[in-house]
């Protein structure tokens, strides 16, 4: 039977496996606290998969507040993920209170409002990246926590990069990830995002949203010139973003039969920003 960290561990590989190959090239002492991270992150993104419903979304989502919070403490004890993510919290000697914003950033997946416009799109993106990535670095460099704004120019570009990817998602749940104010200033019809139309307008707005995503990218590459080298690990999946928007520039792209990079060659890219961390950005 696997223990807590092995569970933990399979999880991510499964269910998020940039992260976990990324995590591969971390030193070995380290790797159960970010697999421990990285789970919970996976059970947080999935509640809308699982409960479908917003009321029991929210349900999940209390009991991981109060399991932060050490009010279900034989609770968590028996759930791996839980129990693995409360030790790594305590052996680095990391407060609660960056994941309980984390979570509450995720209740938005649980319904159907729109995201009202780009700014509100960053915060998301802030609230729902930045605190895996402050805690792992954070991780990596022995407990001493990365100051923000190392993070937030990568949280937004990694937000952007996984919501045009998941088009297709969103619109079969009559979600919309895409900014009111660029589907309203591309005059996009909402009801032909939902019937997953690739319109001109569209295609306007999501080139759009792909330059806010390279923005944000050029930002993070001259902010983390100066972290510490040891973080490198946290970041390694940000190489896939710039490939990624490379693939959705091309003339053939169909927004809603979008075909991700390949395994092996995400597999790649992470190899080769690990050697050379300039390649993270595209570089």
């Amino acid at each position: 039977m696997p223990n807590n960290s092995d569970y933990c561990a399979e999880l991510v590989r499964d269910a998020d496996r940039d992260r976990y190959l990324a995590t591969l090239f971390a030193p070995a002492q380290h790797r159960d606290a970010l697999f421990a991270l990285y789970a919970f992150n996976v059970e947080i993104a999935r509640v809308r998969d699982k409960a479908r419903e917003p009321l029991p979304g929210e349900i999940r989502l209390q009991w991981w507040r109060e399991v932060l919070s050490g009010e279900r403490t034989g609770e968590a004890d028996a759930n791996p993920v839980a129990a693995a993510l409360l030790a790594a919290l305590k052996n680095y000697g990391f407060v609660a209170a960056p994941l309980l914003e984390f979570i509450d950033a995720h209740g938005f997946d649980l319904y159907g409002e729109p995201m009202a416009n780009v700014g509100d799109l960053e915060l998301y993106g802030i609230q729902t990246q930045s605190p895996l990535l402050a805690i792992a670095a954070g991780i990596l460099v022995q407990g001493s926590p990365l100051p923000e704004t190392f993070t937030l120019d990568a949280s937004v570009a990694m937000a952007l990069g996984k919501i045009l990817t998941d088009l297709p998602r969103h619109a079969s749940r009559r979600q919309l990830y895409i900014p009111l104010d660029v589907v309203d200033r591309h005059r996009v019809e909402r009801e032909a995002i939902f019937a997953g139309q690739a319109t001109d307008a569209l295609r306007a707005a999501l080139a759009e949203m792909r330059g806010l995503a390279r923005g944000h990218l050029a930002k993070a590459r001259e902010t983390l010139r100066s972290a510490p080298p040891q973080v490198l690990p946290a970041f390694l999946s940000i190489a896939l973003i710039e490939p990624t928007l490379s693939l959705m520039d091309r003339a053939d792209y169909e927004p809603f039969k979008f075909q991700p990079l390949p395994a092996w060659r995400r597999q790649w890219l992470i190899w080769r920003a690990a050697r050379n961390p300039a390649r993270i950005f595209g570089v």
